[in-house]
């Protein structure tokens, strides 16, 4: 169970939170006691979980911003300010084959996926630094390593994410900021259920755990990366997909 008091006192700025993993991200911060600083692109729905955030005991506020604009992203980590924790969670993903995939479709990819990552880390990591310390948790995906004959520039994008991992944390680290990802494989959320439609029990075949995974646990893990209980895990993608399924012959 998760601590009302680990993250007291810390800000956490935790973009694509206004639905899925995001929004059990944000809830899961703020009753572990964190400032939750939400982002998204609907102001209204930002609004109601700010106000979801504050009946439940917790203190938040929304910034809304379009991250695949540069200057737009660079906003949104002035008007966040000084945050103790990132969570870059915000994703785009479209499945489609590569030749239907044209250039503003995969730069829409990187933009969201990668480069706003980038810029976020770029604006906010230096006064971690100056602190001392700070907890930056990357939103990857299976994706990234589990080829399939669709979502090429979703696969690359996401690649490009536990590849910055690595880096970040080589140049963060020794300064007291340490920076790790999840790697989710299929999970529940309102976009999976509308891109799957009536489908959508496929996800639960895709893996050894036998279901799809919920918002909430990787919420969870989330939580362990930024809080004291990992404090000697940097560089890390941790896997949360259930376990992949072996091939068999024949």
């Amino acid at each position: 169970m998760n601590s009302s008091t680990a993250l007291r006192g810390s800000t956490a700025l935790v973009t694509g939170a206004t639905s899925g993993i995001g929004k059990a991200v944000a809830q899961s911060l703020a009753r572990q006691g964190a400032e939750v600083v939400l982002h998204g692109r609907d102001r209204s729905r930002g609004e109601a979980l700010v106000k979801e955030i504050a009946h439940d005991g917790g203190t938040a506020r929304f910034i809304a911003a379009d991250l695949t604009d540069a200057e737009d992203t660079l906003r949104l980590a002035s008007q966040a300010g000084d945050v103790d924790i990132l969570v870059s969670n915000a994703g785009l993903y479209e499945f489609v084959p590569t030749p239907a995939t044209d250039a503003a479709n995969f730069d829409r990819h990187i933009a969201v996926n990668t480069r706003a990552p980038f810029l976020l880390v770029g604006a906010l990591a230096p006064a971690m630094v100056r602190r001392g310390g700070g907890s930056i948790v990357l939103v990857g995906s299976s994706a990234a390593r589990t080829p399939a004959p669709v979502g090429a520039a979703y696969g690359a994008s996401k690649a490009g994410v536990e590849v910055l991992t690595r880096y970040w944390a080589t140049e963060f680290g020794p300064s007291g900021v340490r920076v790790n990802a999840v790697s989710p494989g299929p999970v529940h959320t309102e976009g999976t259920s509308a891109m799957f439609g009536e489908h959508i029990a496929v996800l639960d075949r895709t893996n050894a755990r036998g279901r799809a995974g919920d918002p909430g646990e990787i919420a969870d893990i989330v939580s362990f990366l930024v809080g004291p209980a990992s404090s000697y895990v940097n560089g890390s993608v941790l896997f949360a997909d259930g376990g992949e399924l072996s091939s068999l012959p024949g």
